[in-house]
């Protein structure tokens, strides 16, 4: 018996696929495909997120030295100032009251004055110190105010989880009447 030999000549193979074929490559196919969107949409959803913290840090850095300026300018605080508000009396002429105020519920706006002045507020906090460094009641004799500015942008905070951004600082109160 004699054995022939096969030589497989892919070039002038005539014959196709399968239908089994093709629907195994399509299979195959679909299944990379699903991977790679899966891949790069999850990377692209990361980069998202990541820029809307990196943009809310800018903001809130920006608001809290502009609020550190304004309050250093000022002359007074006014008695009605508290936790989670803060008026500051300019004496000079052509300049009105400034008043930041925050609503005390987690996510609300900071406003300054009337306006919105920084947006996922998840906690503020203003304290008042003398020149030895001692908490007061009174914001009127305060020598210094310590801002603690919690913000929160994804809102998992409200649920337990911690604020996504945290700043604090110290304003030294340079043109208030020391008593």
């Amino acid at each position: 018996m004699r054995i022939k030999n096969k030589k497989f000549n892919i070039i002038n193979n005539t014959r196709g696929f399968s239908l089994i074929e093709l629907m195994v490559v399509v299979a195959i196919l679909g299944f990379i495909i699903i991977g790679l969107v899966t891949f790069f949409s999850g990377g692209t959803r990361s980069w998202i997120i990541g820029q809307s913290q990196l943009k809310a840090q800018r903001e809130a850095r920006l608001a809290l030295d502009r609020m550190a300026k304004e309050i250093r300018e000022g002359d007074s605080f006014d008695n009605s100032s508290g936790d989670n508000k803060l008026i500051v009396k300019f004496d000079v002429l052509g300049k009105s009251d400034l008043t930041y105020n925050w609503s005390g519920n987690h996510g609300d706006s900071l406003t300054r004055n009337t306006g919105p002045f920084l947006d996922n507020v998840h906690d503020i906090t203003f304290v008042y110190l003398n020149q030895s460094g001692i908490i007061m009641t009174n914001p009127v004799n305060a020598s210094k105010v310590l801002i603690n500015l919690q913000i929160d942008v994804d809102g998992d905070a409200q649920k337990g989880g911690n604020p996504d951004i945290i700043l604090e600082t110290e304003i030294s109160l340079r043109n208030f009447d020391y008593k």
